[in-house]
């Protein structure tokens, strides 16, 4: 990290005045019911929206801690028949798509509710574009391709990370190549969110820690892209405030409820703010790394993101000093924000005993390239806010080795 040094600059951090008074168009889809135990409040509200047969989207793994059963019996509880889908798996692919498709094709569905992290989320979404619009995964990549209407959905997260339960993209890999597609309607999006805090105190403390830096990664990657507004930075900043804090929090005490809680708004701020505003090369680069070695995507992330920040810095140093100011890293000192940011995620890093480098997931430098090269095309490097060559993320990728 450089030295504290005073530098006028930066002592305002960004101000109004800073501000591009550029056009945008700011939506937000989703009805939020937040609060400890509103999970029992499932059936109550997927009979406000008027439908009968249910196709529940879930994983197996957490029926251990019960969580789709308490859905189903408040679905049940209702008056609703349910069907569940249980064959979710983490990244989900065309496969676990189309899979969920041919289980539901004759059950005359009428509501979709996934409970789940970000895989079952995206997975209910993308078994309600191929559900009513036909087609296949792929139809759908970029932004209103569905032509027919779409099921109502509600969104149960059961983890603080994606933010999918705030957005109308689904995240779908190909079945071949293992790079994800983006698949986004209006319609897609989740008409009800629930926001149950005690849903999330099951997770193991390393899925706390890899979902909490992705949240963090949401905040702070979307407060920065170049299509970011005042608006989403809104959302952005406050979810920030919320993730920063609290992660530590959360893994020191996993039943730590209010962090719990504060965790799970924050990552539904930033996920709102991502279908505003998007994302930056962090994400591009960790995507391939998680096509090609398995690295989960919020250590992917964790690891790039440092990286990133300080590649953007000539471009949004101003910006990244709102997030220190919001923070209270500065200690009143004035420093490069940059490198306190970057230097905050990497201390979060190794709080949650993470690996730090690629290196140490088995990444061989060899590869770099093509990494470098999928990376380039993933859809969220265009919105990066200094403009990003191929080559310049052959350099992220070895700054992270």
């Amino acid at each position: 990290m450089q030295a504290l040094t005073a530098t006028p600059g930066l002592a305002r951090f960004s101000k109004a005045s800073t501000w591009p008074l550029q056009p945008f168009d700011f939506h937000t889809p989703t009805r939020v019911v937040f609060g400890p135990g509103s999970i029992a409040r499932l059936g109550e509200l997927a009979r406000e929206l008027g439908d009968t047969r249910v196709l529940l989207v879930t994983d197996p793994g957490l029926e251990a801690a019960g969580h789709p059963q308490r859905a189903e019996q408040s679905l049940h509880e209702a008056g609703l028949q349910v069907f569940v889908f249980d064959q979710v798996e983490e990244n989900p692919t065309s496969m676990h798509v189309e899979r969920g498709v041919a289980f539901a094709k004759s059950l005359g569905i009428d509501l979709i509710v996934s409970v789940g992290g970000g895989s079952a989320m995206d997975c209910a979404k993308g078994i309600n574009f191929l559900l009513t619009n036909g087609g296949q995964m792929a139809d759908y990549k970029g932004f209103g391709k569905a032509k027919k209407p779409m099921l109502p959905s509600i969104g149960v997260p059961t983890t603080a990370g994606t933010g999918s339960e705030a957005q109308s993209y689904a995240l779908i890999a190909d079945e071949q190549s293992h790079m994800k597609m983006a698949c986004g309607d209006r319609k897609a999006a989740f008409q009800i969110a629930i926001l149950d805090p005690e849903v999330t105190v099951s997770q193991p403390p390393a899925v706390t820690a890899l979902t909490g830096i992705d949240a963090l990664s949401h905040a702070v990657e979307s407060y920065v892209t170049s299509k970011r507004s005042p608006v989403s930075q809104m959302f952005a900043r406050e979810g920030w405030r919320l993730l920063e804090v609290n992660l530590e929090k959360v893994l020191r005490d996993p039943g730590d409820l209010e962090a719990r809680g504060a965790m799970q708004m924050g990552a539904f701020l930033a996920g709102t703010a991502i279908e505003n505003s998007m994302l930056g090369v962090c994400h591009a680069c960790a995507n391939p790394l998680t096509a090609h070695y398995g690295v989960t995507h919020g250590l992917a992330i964790g690891i790039m993101l440092p990286h990133v920040i300080r590649f953007n810095a000539p471009a949004v140093e101003h910006l990244y000093g709102d997030l220190i100011e919001e923070a209270g890293l500065s200690n009143g000192h004035i420093a490069v924000a940059s490198d306190l940011l970057a230097e905050r995620i990497l201390g979060l890093m190794k709080f949650a005993n993470l690996p730090t480098t690629l290196a140490a997931c088995g990444v061989s430098g060899g590869i770099v390239p093509l990494l470098a090269e999928e990376a380039a095309q993933q859809w969220t490097a265009r919105f990066n806010p200094r403009p990003v060559t191929e080559r310049d993320i052959v350099g992220l990728l070895e700054a992270a080795l």
